[in-house]
């Protein structure tokens, strides 16, 4: 089994910080993740001034927040060079715009993510799928019409395509994570990966997505959930983080390896000897009596007459007396 591609969504909690961000990034990588992602908003490139906020977040305006929470190209190369060369892990960031797109270009970025909300920007795809970059596709908002359209825009020059089903609601309740689509989205793109962008509370929903076949798990990273700005609060923390990345890799080491029950039971032998039941007589049995399965009892350890051989000794004869609550062994029965 391929492994798990695990990505912390850094999104824009660093505050345009590049202290945090660095922060961010490293503590991810001592979470054991693949790689890190951000946004790049260029709000005059992306949005009316009127651009409404979303409804969990109305502490200021979505220009104010974007202008003052994004980076330069010189800044966004840094950040790209810590994530690989010093951390050791992959970065990528989703563009909002055309502009975005070059500014990424210009620092070498090796895939992107599509938000949820540009699934339907065909021209952003456009100039995604001339890039021949991996491509991460969020599918929160969409149907499956948008969605093959998506995919067939992308199929004209982006190199691997990875779909991912994710639930465009902060929180998403577990009932609306959409595990289900899983499924579905391997049968309609059986040429694709699979993914899950994880907005739910905990680790347990993305861990089933692992178990449904997904290959790429993606969730927001914070460092506090104290930290300002709209994911902060619904992000994974570091120790957080850390446990679902471990239950990952355990989960998929699982899924990836099969064993044979007959073998497996030779081996524990030793273990069945002290935990199966073996037939020991109910009273004590003297000899010449026909034994009745009233006289029978089923008790540890496993080394005598198993117990699902109690049909066998059910009306033979006792040879040697057999005391109370001591094994009966087939030197003790009358076998003709």
């Amino acid at each position: 089994m391929k492994q798990i591609e695990i990505i912390a969504e850094i999104g824009n909690t660093h505050e345009g910080s590049m202290g945090l961000a660095k922060a961010f990034i490293r503590a991810a990588a001592n979470c054991g993740v693949d790689g890190v992602k951000f946004q790049t908003h260029i709000f005059d490139a992306e949005s009316l001034p009127s651009a409404p906020n979303p409804p969990y977040f109305k502490d200021e305006s979505r220009k104010e927040y974007f202008d003052r929470t994004g980076f330069s190209r010189d800044q966004w190369l840094e950040l790209k060079l810590f994530s690989e060369k010093e951390c050791n892990i992959s970065f990528m960031s989703s563009p909002f715009s055309l502009e975005a797109v070059d500014l990424l270009e210009d620092i070498g970025v090796s895939a992107y993510k599509v938000a949820s909300g540009e699934v339907s920007n065909l021209p952003l795809l456009e100039k995604l799928a001339t890039t021949g970059k991996t491509i991460y596709l969020s599918s929160g908002m969409s149907t499956w019409t948008e969605l093959d359209e998506a995919i067939a825009t992308l199929h004209k020059g982006a190199g691997d395509i990875v779909v991912m089903q994710c639930t465009s609601e902060y929180p998403c309740l577990p009932e609306n994570a959409g595990l289900n689509v899983l499924a579905h989205m391997q049968e309609r793109y059986p040429s694709l990966r699979t993914g899950f962008s994880d907005h739910t509370a905990g680790i347990a929903v993305p861990l089933a997505a692992v178990c449904r076949g997904a290959m790429v798990i993606e969730k927001h990273f914070t460092l506090s959930k104290e930290m300002y700005g709209p994911d902060a609060r619904l992000s994974a923390t570091p120790e957080e983080f850390t446990t679902l990345v471990n239950a990952i890799r355990e989960v998929e080491t699982a899924l990836s390896s099969s064993i044979d029950k007959d073998t497996k039971a030779i081996q524990l032998q030793d273990m069945k000897q002290v935990f199966e039941k073996s037939i020991v007589a109910n009273r004590t049995l003297e000899a010449g009596e026909v034994i009745a399965e009233s006289d029978l009892a089923y008790k540890k350890p496993g080394n005598g007459i198993k117990a699902n051989r109690y049909k066998e000794i059910i009306g033979m004869t006792v040879r040697n007396t057999i005391t109370a609550n001591t094994f009966i062994s087939w030197q003790d029965l009358d076998t003709q």
